[in-house]
């Protein structure tokens, strides 16, 4: 699981622009209507030709600022480019219904042995930039040096759970084109398959030194390994290094880094000459373009300066003058991702933690969420959303037994009747009190006094603008019913940093929840292993439930991925977090662009594969 590597809208915009939605009149266009104004992603078209530059829009406030593969949790880092320079063992899938993507990957599909604690792994025929194989020492040192990190510290790979991958893990070599992975633990296929796309694999006749021009070490020595991870990192802080250090050079991806700018993060690839794998590399550069704002990205795209990016919902209205400019436009919920409020059931400010405890009033909360209401809301999603109930996302092969009839849908006079059905004294409006403390039938519940309220923070991220918006929306539901939600904006970096308990329990009083826009899991098999699991390392509010942690257990190690949808459903009905609709990534191309439309559909999930694309006349 994932926050996008994406991280102040002041609250009184965001409550003019939603009065505005609600009082909006004329000929402007209606939800329904916006939804209707984008397609299905475009099909391959046109007779490519050779060269050209095209221009990518990062999202919004987030550059990036490390070059390593596994920046150490101390930086706060978001990679240049991992995906183009360095590919994973097997590349994410852009399809719901898949882990990895066969084509893009560096090696065939695992074989497991029957106990699935043997995994062989056969390489195919990639190369680095130097013109040498890429070979099963090369995942073997990348590996070596994941261990590394992790025991300088867990949270250097917010992936990680101590005990589970890559914990309890050896690789061996056991042919050049040929590794053997030994499990003490046997993983079901799909999991540990979703934990080899995030194995990003790292030349290791080059990168096995711990010293600029020191002797090649010995990686499968730990101490060495330990060496080797501190130079690289300490290398990759040296941003203003990052085109002209050699360690950089040495790549297996389609690209190279050409230039990087420090002062915005804004960075070129040019292709690798050397690179063996699918797509003909006919551009001769790629730029990616680090933007502060939403707006500013529009005034890009309206200017014609952008070749590819994204678009806020919140300019869903202008698709029809983009399309008229020479773009293609698309969207839809990307695999694997939901958007909610976190829920910290560690604060106690205001004794939170008693209050949220309680099922019951994370229900009743649940039903002031008009997910249905928010997509139509020009100020919220402006049409472009679809309603999500559970951590699977949108279309998923493992859905909740519920289906599309959700447990907590909408309904502010059952949630009412919640509160008020176990001690609570609601006044609209006004401040809502328990009336009956107490453990019993129809009584506040355990830790909670006379006289308690329900009153807590609400960290909303500054970007995208739905965020904001639909954070203003549930607190002023919540005030109807006498619940006080105190919104404080923050920026999307800052959250990153900062707000998550296993990482920053320091801060874990500043936030009651936050919302940081979209979670991803892994697509294809969205487990929730590290998420919402005790022991998670991305378990930000400290979720504890003993029924899911056995679910997880089962969907992470047992054979039978069935599993996996209990473990949607029952998260589902728990509520570790607060659903919200899930916002279509809306994704704009130039029409002169084209490729295989596989590789543009891997753009709702952020997957780039420019050595695909071509412009045509």
């Amino acid at each position: 699981m994932t926050r996008m590597p994406r991280r102040s809208v002041a609250l009184a915009a965001a409550v003019a622009v939603l009065a505005t939605a609600c009082s909006a009149g004329g000929g402007a266009p209606k939800p329904k209507q916006i939804a209707t104004g984008y397609t299905a992603t475009p099909q391959q078209t046109g007779a490519p030709k050779d060269g050209g530059t095209i221009t990518v829009a990062l999202t919004p406030g987030l550059s990036p600022n490390y070059i390593y593969p596994y920046p150490p949790a101390a930086a706060n880092g978001t990679v240049i480019g991992r995906g183009q320079m360095w590919r994973s063992l097997y590349r994410p899938s852009g399809e719901g219904d898949q882990v990895a993507d066969a084509e893009l990957s560096l090696a065939e599909p695992p074989a497991f042995s029957p106990d699935r604690k043997t995994v062989t792994i056969k390489m195919k025929d990639y190369k680095w930039s130097t013109g040498t194989p890429v070979t099963a020492d090369d995942v073997v040192f990348s590996l070596a040096l994941l261990k590394a990190a992790l025991k300088e510290s867990p949270a250097n790979w917010s992936f990680y759970t101590p005990g589970q991958f890559p914990d309890g893990v050896s690789a061996e070599a056991t042919a050049p084109d040929t590794l053997t992975l030994k499990l003490e633990t046997a993983y079901n296929p799909s999991y540990l398959l979703s934990m080899l796309t995030l194995l990003y694999v790292m030349p290791s006749a080059e990168w096995n030194i711990a010293e600029t021009g020191g002797e090649h070490l010995d990686f499968k020595d730990p101490k060495n390994a330990k060496a080797i991870y501190n130079y690289l990192t300490e290398q990759s802080a040296e941003q203003s290094t990052f085109a002209t250090n050699p360690l950089w050079q040495v790549v297996n991806g389609p690209y190279k880094l050409k230039s990087f700018d420090p002062t915005t993060g804004s960075f070129s690839l040019v292709p690798n000459e050397n690179y063996s794998g699918p797509g003909d590399s006919r551009l001769d550069q790629v730029d990616f373009k680090a933007f502060t704002s939403a707006a500013a990205v529009l005034n890009q795209f309206k200017a014609g300066t952008l070749t590819v990016g994204t678009l806020d919902s919140s300019y869903v209205t202008q698709i029809d003058e983009l399309k008229a400019k020479g773009y293609s436009v698309y969207g839809a919920p990307a695999p694997a991702r939901f958007d909610a409020l976190t829920i910290n059931f560690a604060n106690t400010v205001d004794n939170f933690d008693k209050v949220i405890a309680q099922p019951y009033v994370r229900q009743a909360l649940q039903r002031l969420i008009d997910q249905n209401g928010y997509i139509a809301s020009r100020g919220i999603y402006n049409g472009a959303g679809s309603p999500n109930y559970s951590t699977a996302g949108s279309g998923s092969p493992y859905p909740p037994a519920f289906g599309d009839t959700p447990p907590y849908p909408y309904d502010p006079a059952a949630a009412e009747k919640l509160l008020t059905g176990n001690g609570w004294k609601v006044v609209p409006n006004g401040v809502t009190t328990c009336e009956n403390p107490g453990t019993g039938a129809g009584q506040c519940g355990a830790g909670i006094e006379k006289g308690q309220k329900i009153s807590f923070t609400l960290a909303s991220a500054n970007t995208p603008a739905y965020v904001g918006a639909r954070d203003v929306a549930f607190s002023s539901a919540a005030k109807k019913l006498g619940i006080e939600v105190k919104i404080v904006t923050k920026a999307l970096n800052y959250m990153y940093a900062n707000y998550g308990n296993t990482f920053a329990p320091a801060t874990k009083n500043e936030w009651a929840m936050q919302d940081f826009g979209p979670l991803y899991l892994a697509a294809g098999y969205p487990s929730s292993n590290t998420v919402f699991n005790a022991d998670g390392s991305f378990n930000l509010g400290s979720y504890r439930n003993a029924e899911v942690d056995k679910l997880i257990n089962e969907s992470t190690f047992g054979a039978d991925e069935k599993t996996l949808s209990a473990e949607v459903t029952r998260l589902a009905e728990d509520l570790p977090v607060l659903f919200f609709p899930t916002p279509h990534t809306l994704v704009v191309v130039k029409d002169t662009l084209s490729g295989p439309q596989s590789s543009f559909n891997a753009l709702l999930s952020y997957l780039y594969s420019p050595e695909q694309w071509y412009f045509h006349s």
